[in-house]
């Protein structure tokens, strides 16, 4: 029994210290950078990112702040460097009448603060966006075909190439008026929820 609760903490420990290792360097971070914006001692810092220590709920509960990311993600076993998503492995949905649009999401794991799809839409197709909370900043690319986007009352007529960057908290809609295929980007900015604040 004792053997197997300390194998459960070395495979926690040592899964921490790589999970914190890899997402601090993708960061751009130094342990004294991120020590500094966490709160926690860089020397506690270095002795979890080698694998020794126990550190308390409340220094996983600062790192997990700092990094963007849940406890659990900083315990859970660390995934390849690089995933495979075939075709149709990703959520997609039909949108508008007769769901001639449809949007596929781009992003396999969430990331704090952004959504990133691709719309695919038939011709005549359209459909209503989704207002995002207060703040928000939409960015929406045309890499195909001809698209429409109505923004705040405003028409904006998209070709290969453009871009329109608006307030995503606002009612806005899509719609292809030509008889070809449009296929468009969108990338969603979120604001922060700050503390107390409803989602």
């Amino acid at each position: 029994m004792d053997m197997g609760n300390d194998t459960m903490g070395e495979k926690l420990a040592g899964n921490l210290a790589g999970n914190l290792r890899y997402l601090r360097q993708a960061r751009g971070l130094t342990q004294a950078r991120l020590a500094a914006q966490s709160d926690v001692p860089r020397s506690t810092l270095a002795n979890v990112e080698a694998g020794g220590g126990n550190p308390t709920l409340a220094v996983l509960a600062r790192l997990s702040l700092a990094l963007q990311v849940s406890i659990e993600e900083l315990l859970s076993t660390p995934r390849a460097l690089a995933q495979h998503f075939p075709k149709g492995s990703l959520p997609s949905t039909g949108r508008g009448p007769g769901k001639k649009a449809t949007v596929h999401k781009l992003l396999p794991d969430p990331v704090p603060g952004m959504e990133i799809d691709r719309m695919e839409l038939g011709p005549n197709a359209r459909f209503t966006g989704i207002p995002h909370r207060p703040g928000t900043r939409e960015y929406l690319y045309c890499e195909r075909g001809e698209l429409v986007l109505w923004a705040g009352g405003d028409r904006f007529e998209l070709r290969a190439g453009d871009v329109v960057a608006f307030q995503g908290d606002q009612k806005h809609s899509y719609s292809n008026e030509s008889a070809e295929v449009a296929v468009a980007f969108s990338v969603v900015a979120l604001v922060p929820i700050s503390a107390g604040a409803p989602a």
